[in-house]
């Protein structure tokens, strides 16, 4: 699902949504096509929902993001340290 079409069915809310076709260009992640797994009415619902499914499949690209944005654009941030799971 193009994101425009994510916007119309869900306005003003929180999507927690799956990459399912995406793109990379100068560090910018360009999401092309999504699947939403869960709309929400605040952020930490969907932060919570992301976490929980982020730990039982941790291979899936999700993201979360408002309705009200115009475009889902992400810049890629390479992590070199050590991270600690909770």
């Amino acid at each position: 699902m193009k994101w425009r079409e994510i916007t119309e069915l869900h306005p003003g809310r929180f999507v927690l949504v799956e990459a399912i076709k995406v793109s990379s260009n100068n560090r910018v992640r360009q999401l092309e096509d999504m699947a939403v797994i869960q709309d929400y009415d605040n952020p930490q619902e969907a932060w919570n929902g992301y976490k929980y499914l982020h730990k039982l499949h941790p291979t899936p690209e999700l993201y979360v993001f408002h309705t009200s944005r115009s475009d889902v654009e992400v810049v890629e941030e390479f992590f070199s340290g050590v991270r600690l799971q909770s």
